[in-house]
């Protein structure tokens, strides 16, 4: 846990146990010292996770109080999104992307992939020259994957969130959508598992550990926070996939709360919140392993907690850059193809004429002329410098985004 953190609420949950192996590294080829490889190779435990599939936690009274105090914030901050950002209103238009995207970005940047709000747009069109970009975009199809396929959470679902994610990821195509086959571990060697701070099961009880968390994940007589961040945990402990873990059971726990019906209309940036303290998220994960579901059921709280009051606050930030924009506008005829564009600024900060004969379905002409409005009225300017193929942005919904990432790796 970080120095200022709390004592851990106590949840008791069946610990992992281990199961003693032999690893060897093979010396020829290998860039390592003697010495190195003489320390690599040994016994080292990998874990046998517990069925939790009956599992009843026992939550203390005030921790009780502290999941719903953060459901009814993830609830009232979904309805109050749903609200501002006017999902039903055609005039405006589902604006709902860019939480999940917001989201998909901290997500990521848990895993050390960090990546800025015009590249992540430009990934978007495909004119992105960051790796990270790419990368995070594929994080994005993952979350929209789980979103999708919330109603029915199975094994499937959940090979086909890992599946969106890595062949996004260039050299990992090979591994997206399947059970690893080898060994996993988390920690500083790529060596060797020996000294890891959790090496993951074995290959071969992967099927058979995901089965008892799928049945787990479709219970219904579980607070939905709680459960979620139960969910969550013994997800990571299984560690199932050879890369993306992290943020496939970080897509896994919006899916649940979709399922849950917390949240029905947006995407809450709880990876936000863990991003704020990464020390106490990975903590919280290793007291559950030894036995204690309450530190990571206490940081999925707050971070619900934080992901509603600043999610509301972001929410705020962007709906005020549309307005502004519609004051801007205010002397362009109501007809103009220009207004069609406005709703989908929020989502897509960086767009091109293509992105609007795709996305809207002008013609390349009528796309142009959208474009000069905006232009000629201040919403949107042209940097790209090209005489051709011209890129062009909204410098506000960039800048409140990227102030949005800025906070959080602050904090």
């Amino acid at each position: 846990m970080s120095k200022d953190a709390p004592p851990p609420t106590e949840v008791a949950i069946p610990a992992v146990q281990g199961e003693e192996h032999n690893w060897r590294v093979d010396h020829h080829g290998s860039p390592a010292s003697r010495t190195a490889l003489a320390a690599a190779n040994g016994p080292y435990l990998s874990a046998i996770p517990a069925r939790i599939a009956e599992y009843e936690p026992q939550l203390p009274a005030s921790l009780a109080a502290d999941l719903a105090e953060a459901e009814a914030a993830l609830s009232q901050f979904d309805q109050y999104s749903r609200l501002v950002l006017g999902f039903d209103d055609p005039r405006i238009g589902p604006m709902s992307s860019i939480l999940l995207r917001t989201e998909s970005t901290s997500s990521s940047q848990i895993e050390n992939l960090t990546v800025g709000a015009k590249q992540l747009a430009l990934a978007e069109l495909g004119q992105a020259k960051s790796d990270n970009a790419q990368t995070v975009t594929a994080n994005v199809r993952a979350m929209e994957a789980a979103l999708k396929l919330a109603d029915n959470l199975d094994e499937s679902s959940v090979l086909t969130m890992h599946r969106e994610l890595l062949l996004g990821q260039a050299g990992w195509e090979g591994h997206a959508g399947a059970y690893r086959e080898g060994l996993v571990w988390v920690g500083t060697s790529a060596l060797t598992p020996r000294g890891a701070s959790h090496v993951a099961p074995q290959p071969e009880r992967i099927k058979p550990a995901m089965a008892d968390l799928v049945r787990f994940m479709q219970r219904q007589d579980l607070p939905a926070i709680a459960h979620t961040a139960i969910a969550h945990a013994q997800f990571e402990t299984i560690h199932p996939f050879a890369d993306g873990n992290g943020r496939t059971g970080r897509a896994l726990v919006h899916a649940m709360l979709r399922a849950k019906g917390v949240m029905c209309s947006t995407t809450a940036p709880i990876s936000a919140g863990l991003l704020r303290d990464t020390e106490g998220y990975f903590d919280a994960l290793t007291a559950y392993r030894r036995g204690n579901a309450g530190s990571i059921i206490a940081t999925f709280t707050d971070a619900s907690l934080f992901a509603a009051h600043s999610g509301t606050e972001l929410v705020d930030s962007l709906a005020a850059q549309v307005d502004d924009a519609r004051q801007r506008m205010s002397g362009i005829r109501s007809n103009a193809v220009a207004w069609r564009v406005l709703p989908h600024l929020v989502a897509n900060p960086v767009i091109n004429a293509p992105f609007l004969v795709r996305r809207l379905g002008m013609n390349e002409m009528a796309a142009q002329r959208a474009l000069d409005q905006l232009v000629r009225t201040g919403v949107l300017v042209e940097r790209s410098g090209f005489r051709r193929n011209r890129i062009y942005q909204h410098d506000g919904i960039l800048a409140v985004l990227d102030v949005y990432a800025q906070q959080l790796r602050r904090s």
